[in-house]
């Protein structure tokens, strides 16, 4: 915590009183009519500022600036921002590191990951008990289980008003202690959604469609879907509760949209929506951090560009896979973001589960951390092995994780042999996340 009641060193190396930031405060105050209160753990400046007219600014307009020298205040820092613009509000955090700043696009999310909840309870039972314990809940997302429809997947994604909503929200029930319904709840940001820009997604003529039994079958879903236009179906893509439907032409796949979505296809209610293009820049191979050649992506199964809806994973991947003894030439080394560990750095001792996604390069790892967060038990790994024409060994994982679906078996092998027991793993493990 910040301790403003002792002596401060300025930018300038001068030692500054408690008094005089108190002095240096109240002089912007007055300079500028802007209000400053504190609270949760952070000072905010503004928001509105005065003569602030209409609405606050929509997402988008927020960046985050991180890595301020503990030493500098508002009356300097604020002059420095106001240099790109007028500031509507300016939250300066209680505790800094003393580094060189950095600053980003702030991601302006408002929806948390809730994991460990019963899977009977419903949506309204969710959004209730939600709106009871936080403040500013918009909507509560539960996706039904793939295995039985009438029970949850044991998460939901919670939808507040504002960033800051959300943020309170988290901060009440990050905890670990927090229950509800006698279970004790994980709590995290949810990843965001990917953008797609408007351009892009007027020429997608594939239709996304969750929600399916497993038992359903691709040409079950083809022949409902040519149900309202005879032939204008190229193909269909199944992936255990949900699919890609593929049309000839986009004004068929938008009809089919408005038609479909809702409809019961053996005995489950359908939900229908364009499909998220995939491209070099935005998706999976963006997720897999760059090292997944084009000629291995083909046969790993991933989606090609226009079967990108799905959610993002994180970045497992580091390795190049070899598949069949044929090694795929991968990029060059990924440049590693490293910093200097000075003297007197205070260290805490965390939990792998209590990172976020986007710190693991390792598909094993993030099956693991995607598993912990789902409630779900450990991933189990059993090597297999052949021989090749050539006298090679090649080997596979079958990837075991008990109690995936109420009834099921949950193993996932891939189809590809490898020669390394390194690549077999990570080929099992992007295999296993894939088929989520």
């Amino acid at each position: 915590m910040h301790e403003e009641n002792k002596a401060a060193p300025n930018g300038c190396g001068k030692i500054r009183s408690g008094t005089q930031n108190e002095a240096a405060l109240l002089a912007l105050m007055e300079k500028t009519g802007y209000n400053m209160v504190q609270e949760n753990g952070q000072r905010k400046f503004g928001g509105p500022p005065p003569g602030w007219e209409g609405p606050p600014p929509p997402r988008g307009c927020e960046v985050f600036v991180g890595k301020i020298p503990r030493d500098m205040y508002e009356d300097e820092l604020v002059p420095v921002f106001k240099r790109a613009g007028k500031i509507y509000e300016f939250r300066l955090m209680m505790e800094f590191s003393g580094k060189f700043i950095g600053v980003c696009v702030s991601l302006d999310n408002c929806r948390l990951f809730i994991g460990a909840i019963p899977k009977e309870k419903k949506k309204e039972e969710i959004l209730n008990e939600m709106k009871k314990v936080t403040e500013g809940v918009v909507d509560v997302i539960v996706y039904p289980n793939a295995a039985d429809k009438t029970k949850n997947r044991g998460f939901a994604f919670v939808e507040y008003e504002s960033h800051r909503a959300a943020a309170m929200a988290r901060r009440r029930l990050i905890p670990g202690t927090f229950q509800l319904w006698g279970h004790t709840i994980q709590v995290d940001w949810a990843d965001p959604e990917k953008e797609v820009d408007e351009e892009t997604m007027q020429r997608v003529k594939v239709l996304y469609v969750r929600n399916l039994m497993i038992s359903t079958t691709e040409d079950t879903i083809k022949a409902e879907f040519n149900k309202f236009k005879p032939g204008v179906v190229e193909r269909v893509k199944k992936l255990r509760d949900y699919a890609f439907v593929h049309f000839f032409h986009r004004d068929d796949a938008i009809a089919a949209m408005s038609v479909m979505n809702g409809k019961c296809i053996d005995g489950a209610n359908i939900e229908v929506t364009l499909a998220k293009p995939v491209n070099k820049e935005g998706t999976w191979k963006q997720h897999f951090n760059g090292q997944i050649s084009p000629s291995s992506e083909n046969l790993l199964g991933f989606p090609n560009k226009e079967d990108g809806h799905q959610k993002s994973l994180g970045k497992p991947a580091s390795l190049s896979v070899r598949l069949n003894g044929q090694h795929s030439p991968g990029p060059p080394e990924v440049e590693r973001c490293t910093y200097p560990f000075f003297p007197g750095i205070k260290l805490t001792p965390i939990s792998m589960y209590s990172l976020k996604s986007s710190h693991f390069t390792s598909a094993a790892m993030h099956l693991d951390y995607f598993c912990n967060k789902n409630n779900w038990a450990p991933p189990e790994y059993y090597l297999y092995s052949t021989t090749s024409q050539d006298g090679k060994i090649l080997l596979v994982y079958k990837v075991l994780i008990p109690g995936i679906a109420d009834g099921s078996q949950g193993y996932f092998m891939p189809d590809k042999l490898c020669t390394t027991v390194e690549s077999a793993k990570e080929l099992a493990a992007q295999f296993t996340l894939l088929h989520l």
